[in-house]
């Protein structure tokens, strides 16, 4: 339930027009800022939103369950705040964002709109546009490892160790870690678990056989 006050009730209901679209942009790196689509800045809970950013939005979609909602937004990079080396160099990839409609002649009153992340920045001459995934994409992100039998390490990364092997392939398993590259100790995958024959064998004929099979 989005909490507004009585009288911007009101002049919602009227039909007034002195509404913008605020958003406010968290970066990964900690940068945050604020851009609208007003004539004028608009100070919304102590952020000052920069006018002139040229952002359009699109159609914000919330879905109910865990499906992540979309939306989309475009602009011009005119701005300084966004600019098209920083969109090139991905310095805006994963921004963190939270849009608000604001009566920019009554700043106090606004309601939050949508929040998510900046996702498939694509940018050229005119301009850039973005995709805009909603929160629930956070429930998509993989937590942890693949059990697999095969090794999850890129050939020569940290994680796998080795060095000089530029040019080499690796087929991740067990076996060539161990008899090719005699790099067992880092082998990043699982190869002793259970196969499929053991998870759908029944039990043992003989009874209790002390968790053999």
């Amino acid at each position: 339930m989005k909490s507004m006050s009585e009288g911007f009730v009101a002049r919602l209901a009227s039909g007034v027009a002195t509404t913008c679209l605020c958003w406010r942009l968290r970066r990964r790196d900690g940068v945050e800022l604020g851009v609208c689509d007003h004539d004028g800045e608009v100070i919304w809970q102590g952020l000052a939103y920069a006018p002139g950013a040229a952002l359009d939005a699109g159609r914000f979609v919330s879905r109910a369950g865990f499906a992540p909602g979309r939306a989309a937004a475009e602009g011009a990079l005119s701005s300084e705040l966004i600019t098209q080396s920083d969109l090139a160099a991905g310095v805006w990839d994963g921004t963190r964002v939270d849009v608000y409609r604001v009566d920019w002649q009554e700043p106090e009153d606004g309601v939050h709109v949508w929040s998510g992340f900046l996702s498939e920045i694509t940018h050229g001459e005119a301009g850039f546009s973005a995709e805009l995934v909603s929160l629930k994409a956070e429930l998509e992100r993989p937590v942890g490892r693949v059990y697999s039998r095969r090794c999850d390490a890129v050939l020569g990364d940290a994680r796998c160790g080795l060095s000089g092997v530029d040019g080499l392939s690796c087929d991740k398993r067990f076996a060539t870690c161990r008899d090719t590259y005699s790099n067992a100790e880092n082998f990043r995958g699982f190869p002793h678990m259970p196969g499929a024959d053991f998870v759908l064998a029944g039990p043992a004929a003989n009874g209790s056989d002390g968790g053999k099979r």
